[in-house]
């Protein structure tokens, strides 16, 4: 057989072998697509099915609070008892409103987010949290500061969900406080083309172990917590493109910072 044979045969036996190879990588991908959209359909249906459940489980409690409470009204104060029962209906009647408030933080979490984007000034979305926000913090000696940019700084978010995102972290950064109280600085920056925002606290900070599990669903490391502000917070991040991420000292405090897309 000649050099050229030889050569023919060379060529064609390499272009068989790579369009095998890219025929393989095709179909590999082609199989990751496929189990991607098996597993988002999953998800949807799952999300469907437990927002519903946890709608139909609300009703009742709603009923069972109300009920508590015309029994309440019922109770002769006169009776022996009656204190002790009324204090065991404040005890139930609480744990209905838990239950009640883990039901709306979990819709929360688990519906379906539809973003109503608008081109929003993240600046002032800040001065309005710490107007709205301050009673409250001030209430555990907590002093709310603001950095608002140099110049507008403008993207275009869902104003409802980023406020409610950013009041978690507000709320996990005064609750983190020790007693004697501190600060919260809330910021809005420019980096790079990413609009960058800010929530640092004066608080205890968190070790190693739990700041890498803090955006978990259901983690919490206060008692009574519900485990879902910083999750929801994450998710909103994640639907805008976004992303959120946390860095902490204990002894001097944490970092939280939320960048989007301008």
């Amino acid at each position: 057989m000649g050099l050229f044979a030889w050569g023919l045969l060379l060529g064609w036996v390499t272009a068989l072998l790579l369009s095998g190879v890219i025929a393989y990588i095709a179909y590999g991908r082609y199989e990751r697509l496929q189990r991607r959209a098996r597993q988002a359909e999953r998800l949807a249906e799952l999300g469907t099915l437990t927002g519903g459940l946890a709608h139909e489980i609300k009703n009742p409690l709603s009923t069972v609070q109300l009920n508590l409470q015309l029994l309440r009204e019922d109770l002769d104060p006169h009776h022996p008892g009656y204190g002790r029962l009324v204090s065991r209906l404040n005890t139930v009647q609480k744990e209905v409103s838990r239950l009640r408030d883990i039901l709306e933080d979990f819709m929360r979490y688990a519906g379906k987010l539809e973003l109503d984007r608008k081109r929003i000034d993240l600046g002032n979305l800040l001065e309005e949290l710490v107007d709205f926000y301050s009673p409250q913090a001030q209430v555990h000696r907590v002093q709310l500061r603001l950095r608002k940019p140099d110049r507008p700084l403008v993207a275009p978010v869902d104003e409802r969900l980023l406020k409610q995102a950013l009041l978690n972290l507000m709320i996990n950064a005064v609750q983190a406080m020790p007693e004697g109280g501190g600060e919260v600085l809330l910021s809005a920056a420019n980096h790079d083309g990413r609009a960058v925002l800010e929530v640092t606290d004066t608080a205890r900070g968190m070790p190693p172990e739990a700041l890498a599990r803090i955006f978990q669903a259901y983690y919490s490391t206060k008692p009574g917590g519900t485990g879902l502000g910083l999750a929801i917070a994450k998710r909103v991040a994640d639907e805008h493109g976004g992303h959120i991420s946390a860095t902490s000292e204990q002894g001097k405090g944490s970092m939280f910072r939320i960048e989007l897309p301008l």
